[in-house]
């Protein structure tokens, strides 16, 4: 693992068996996540975007390891020790669980609703045995202060909050016992735009004031585009292309991100969105070769016979498709190759 490198990925898998009959008989399996490979830096925002259902927040869950991946490994930077995630007993993860929190996309059903605001805050600390009830109290005042509430509201209870009230409490929850590493799963996602773009704001400030590195998890290129370093763009249980962030919106080198940069409105600009034909491929059948040719308009039978390689193209650029050298693809910006 690089000395930079926070959470390092390799081939995981996360598969869910389809069982039939009075025998429970494994008939088949889902294949949620199917193979992926990533590095996240500390102080990073990493931004995993693509279509529902493609596997994203199950990606994030796993990482988390709140559900048993299937098959891979996950490292874990914790004080210059790289720990492999996944052969740690319920004990030591609930230790390395203290430097890795989610902040979850539902923030009406996330919280206990028979809880007060306090107690879901300091709930973690009370699980990992941190503190006494007097520097726990504080500590949950001081969180509401730093997202944007009042301290007043710790006897309050979820049900008398807005959505994007509800959200801050999440983060601050998420934050309570100071993590390094933060799966942010749709987090404006079921909150009205006016308050997206606040909750944004917050997560960037917390960032920056708290050292946090951040796996943004996303279906909206838009907020992906405003809050990461670096995309990741999933189809499918598969990771089909990653890079800086400004160079793949501009230079998109796999057909998919194309289509996915096509939908992001452009003002001042006509926007020519690229309409994908068919329907995503049964995740328990998937085509043979390229995981996206059914539904790639630059599909030849190369890419029925052959799975593209994962390639570097350019700088830290990642791709994966048989003529990324070749197509002109569109991204936020006309591409100019020589």
């Amino acid at each position: 693992m690089q000395q930079d490198t926070l959470v390092e990925i390799n081939d995981l898998k996360q598969y869910f068996a389809i069982e039939k009959g009075i025998f429970n008989r494994k008939v088949g399996e889902i294949k949620a996540v199917n193979g992926v490979s990533l590095k996240i830096k500390q102080r990073e925002t990493l931004g995993l975007v693509g279509e529902s259902g493609c596997g994203k927040s199950t990606l994030g869950r796993a990482v988390l390891r709140l559900q048993e991946p299937t098959a891979g490994d996950i490292y874990f930077n914790q004080e210059d020790e790289k720990v492999s995630v996944l052969e740690l007993n319920n004990r030591d993860m609930r230790k390395v669980r203290a430097n890795m929190q989610m902040i979850f996309q539902d923030p009406f059903s996330s919280l206990n609703e028979r809880m007060t605001v306090m107690d879901n805050i300091i709930e973690p600390l009370v699980v990992n045995n941190i503190g006494d009830k007097a520097s726990r109290k504080k500590r949950a005042g001081d969180l509401l202060e730093q997202v944007g509430l009042r301290r007043e509201y710790l006897s309050r209870y979820p049900h008398s909050f807005s959505g994007g009230q509800r959200q801050r409490v999440g983060i601050a929850r998420a934050l309570s016992i100071k993590p390094q590493f933060i799966v942010a799963d749709e987090p404006v996602s079921a909150l009205d735009v006016s308050v997206q773009a606040q909750i944004l704001n917050l997560l960037k400030k917390l960032q920056k004031e708290m050292d946090l590195t951040f796996l943004f998890i996303s279906h909206d290129l838009g907020v992906i585009r405003y809050v990461s370093d670096r995309i990741a763009v999933m189809y499918m249980g598969n990771i089909v292309e990653i890079g800086e962030r400004e160079e793949l919106l501009r230079n998109p080198y796999h057909p998919y991100t194309e289509a996915l940069l096509s939908a992001v409105p452009r003002p001042g600009q006509r926007r020519n969105r690229i309409v994908l034909e068919g329907s995503t491929p049964d995740p328990i059948n998937l085509p043979s070769g390229c995981i996206f040719r059914t539904r790639c308009p630059y599909a030849e039978k190369k890419c029925a016979e052959q799975k593209p390689e994962w390639e570097n193209v350019e700088g830290e650029h990642f791709a994966a498709c048989h003529f990324k050298d070749s197509l002109e693809l569109k991204g936020i910006k006309n591409r100019k190759r020589a």
